[in-house]
């Protein structure tokens, strides 16, 4: 009873307590405010999704970044590669070009000049000139004995009065020279055909070359194209003459390229003669405002210098001297009152330190040096050696050898074909140059006299092939097998060959009648040489063949 009492207080007790009317203030508004909550959790449901998307557009844009940054890196990476693999490629065409580099230096130290006289690919005459055929061996004996053996003592007398006369017409020009402040002129050397008894042609012009210095206290230093300063490829086989003082130092003093303290002074130069007046230099025959060797100064200055030294002494001589060129410093001519004349060249050069290689001011009659790059710019001659090197070869080669007999004859006809045709650019200079390249690779015994028409047809056959490929190279400039007996400067041994065809590569027409000129002469060959040659029976040139070229 007392429990179940108790149960039923509970319950009323939590009915009242529960009632809504107990606690009107709280629980009256719920229904007022239901809309505002759903407004706000609409608003608050909008601004997520705007944050989502923000978020979202974060994120799409570090990924964008992050997907532009690997792209970046990959790129990188791939040129990394690239200029690897570039890198690599590089370094193999580096090596490829040394290794042909030194392949074609070892091929023109050694095989430039093999031509081995036989070879099929020099025969290059055979396929343009099928037909054309050179003399018989008596027809070119006939043809050398009349036409030029009678030459020979002609040669031997000029020589002898023209070098007389030099002799005492350079006396005459150091007597009349200033001794203190002209040029010191030295003794005449006798070069080129004249003097190598292979000239032909007439009139007989003797070359003659004359080395001059400077007066005390000034001396010449001499540069050559390959002496280690890289000159342009239109200046190779040219060289530059810088007048210098005995104690000054060619490439001038440190005092000239140092700024000293005023209170310092140059133990070897005082300020006073560190730099020289323009005049001072002008009289050296210096090119204007500089310290090298003008040529043309030094023409006018030697012409000036002949034309005293012939007044000194033309009472002497029964015949009058004057200038038969005026663009060559030693043209000369020696006119007799009979109407004969002589002609010979004196012309002034500069040796190259000791040696018998010479920088020469102007090259009478010849186009070798037609381009000068400026008149500072001297022409190397290797003359001298070039003689040298014919008289040394000639004393191992048999009797009465033909080595000569085939320049002279290829001179005659070239030069009657240039007067038939009008000159070219090929010179006898060209023909030598191709006679000293078959001394040299051809056995002495090859050289026999019965053997001229042979040689003949390899002087031919490499001169077409230097024509076909428009290359003729220098015989001394880069060949290192020069006989050690001439002396000639290793300087030169080790140069890059000298092509004598490079002024034509680029001057087509020069070129075109170059060539037209020799295949003219080629066909003309049989004619010219019969024209001068006595008649020769048929029971003499029965059972010798004539080889076709």
């Amino acid at each position: 009873m007392p429990v179940g009492l108790f149960r039923v207080c509970l319950l009323v007790i939590t009915a009242i307590v529960n009632h809504p009317l107990f606690f009107p203030k709280e629980n009256g508004t719920v229904p007022e405010n239901t809309e505002e909550i759903i407004q706000k959790m609409k608003e608050r449901e909008e601004s997520l999704r705007l944050e989502q998307l923000r978020l979202e557009q974060e994120i799409a844009d570090q990924e964008a970044t992050q997907k532009a940054l690997e792209k970046a890196a990959v790129v990188v990476e791939e040129s990394k590669e690239e200029k690897v693999r570039w890198d690599m490629w590089t370094a193999l065409s580096m090596v490829i070009f040394l290794l042909i580099e030194l392949w074609r230096q070892d091929f023109q130290e050694g095989n430039w000049q093999d031509v081995g006289g036989e070879e099929d690919d020099m025969a290059v005459l055979g396929k343009a000139f099928k037909g054309v055929a050179l003399p018989d061996k008596a027809v070119l004996a006939s043809f050398y004995e009349k036409r030029i053996l009678g030459t020979t003592g002609d040669m031997a007398r000029m020589r002898e009065m023209v070098e007389g006369f030099a002799d005492d017409l350079l006396e005459a020009l150091r007597s009349v020279c200033n001794r203190d402040a002209d040029m010191e002129v030295e003794d005449c050397m006798g070069v080129g055909s004249m003097y190598e008894n292979w000239r032909v042609r007439k009139p007989f012009v003797c070359d003659l070359i004359v080395p001059f210095a400077p007066p005390e206290p000034y001396c010449f230093h001499c540069q050559a194209w390959c002496s280690g300063d890289s000159f342009p490829p239109d200046e190779q086989g040219y060289g530059t003459i810088k007048v210098c003082r005995a104690d000054e130092d060619a490439t001038g003093c440190i005092c000239d390229k140092t700024k000293l303290g005023e209170d310092m002074l140059c133990l070897l130069h005082s300020q006073v003669n560190s730099t020289r007046p323009s005049s001072e230099m002008e009289d050296l025959l210096c090119f204007k405002n500089t310290q090298y060797l003008d040529a043309d100064q030094v023409m006018k200055w030697f012409q000036i210098a002949v034309t005293k030294a012939w007044n000194r002494i033309s009472h002497k001589y029964e015949f009058d001297l004057s200038f038969s060129l005026l663009d060559s410093p030693g043209a000369l001519k020696i006119k007799f009152k009979s109407g004969k004349s002589i002609a010979f060249n004196l012309t002034p050069v500069v040796q190259y330190e000791n040696s018998d290689v010479y920088f020469i001011s102007h090259f009478p009659r010849s186009s070798l040096a037609a381009d000068v790059p400026s008149s500072t710019h001297w022409f190397l001659t290797f003359a001298v050696y070039e003689r040298r090197f014919i008289q040394l070869v000639s004393k191992t080669l048999p009797a009465n050898a033909c080595h000569v007999s085939c320049l002279q004859i290829l001179s005659f006809l070239h030069g009657k074909q240039c007067s038939l045709t009008g000159p070219s650019g090929l010179t006898n200079y060209h023909l030598k140059t191709v006679l000293l390249h078959l001394l040299q690779a051809r056995p002495s015994q090859d050289w026999a006299p019965e053997k001229l028409e042979a040689r003949l047809q390899d002087m031919l056959k490499f001169l077409e092939k230097c024509l076909h490929e428009k290359k003729l190279y220098h015989f001394f400039i880069g060949n290192g097998k020069v006989p050690a007996e001439l002396g000639f400067p290793i300087i030169f041994q080790r140069a890059e060959p000298l092509n004598l065809f490079r002024p034509f590569v680029l001057r087509r027409d020069i070129y075109r009648k170059m060539v037209d000129t020799f295949h003219e002469m080629l066909r003309n060959m049989s004619a010219l040489i019969n024209e001068y040659t006595v008649h020769i029976p048929l029971a003499h040139t029965n059972g010798i063949r004539k080889e076709p070229l």
